[in-house]
């Protein structure tokens, strides 16, 4: 039986620590990727994935031993460019970026300072929505690399993550039942497991498998 958990109200953050990055066929050559900075061509390498495939986690990883600065699309801009040019940098989402030719800018002068730049996207960068001829011929030539969604393996030891996240304690056999019912993919897994907390709490109750299929089926019926 899973003991009742004891909820304090504190927003419990996520581990981004290498050790709690979970290796699958899907996202290993991604990993070594990582592991291979900062023998990247030219200092560049993109990331790309759907959302929750392990883009930030990876560039976490990169930051702790690069010493980069991770940055949201917003920040690039023509006026911000040069400041984020002068050390190590990701951009999550750079796909989502406003201003391609801020973009283009930031890529020309981190190749020129010698600076490492990694990009995280959602689909391959010869995909990206810019209408920038020049800064998509920079941006096909990048060394880029896919993240797949989970395999039922992985997305049960991502489910088991999370929830220990959380400090939830959880059965094997919620696990079970939530494999083969929810969208493989993190970003689904993050979703239930958040609802389930949120049930449990309001609840008063433990996460097993008979709240696991009544928040699953409420959620079905709108």
């Amino acid at each position: 039986m899973v003991p009742k958990q004891l909820s304090l109200g504190l927003a419990l953050p996520t581990s981004w620590a290498r050790e709690d990055f979970l290796v699958a066929e899907g996202n290993a050559d991604s990993l070594s990727w990582i592991d291979r900075w900062p023998d990247w061509p030219n200092g560049i390498l993109v990331l790309y994935g759907p959302p929750g495939s392990g883009k930030t986690h990876l560039a976490q990883i990169w930051s702790t031993v690069s010493g980069a600065a991770i940055v949201a699309p917003e920040a690039v801009t023509a006026a911000g460019v040069d400041a984020l040019a002068r050390g190590p940098l990701c951009v999550d989402d750079a796909d989502r970026i406003a201003d391609p030719v801020a973009l283009f800018h930031l890529v020309n002068l981190m190749r020129e300072r010698g600076q490492s730049l990694l990009l995280t996207g959602s689909a391959p960068p010869a995909q990206w929505p810019f209408g920038l001829p020049d800064l998509m011929s920079r941006l096909k030539a990048m060394p880029a690399q896919g993240l797949a969604e989970p395999d039922d393996a992985l997305l049960a030891a991502v489910l088991v993550k999370l929830f220990a996240d959380r400090q939830l304690g959880i059965g094997e056999d919620v696990v079970k039942y939530l494999v083969p019912r929810i969208e493989r993919s993190f970003h689904a897994a993050r979703h239930w497991v958040a609802a389930l907390d949120a049930a449990a709490l309001a609840e008063n109750r433990a996460v097993t498998v008979v709240l696991a299929r009544k928040v699953l089926e409420q959620q079905a019926a709108g």
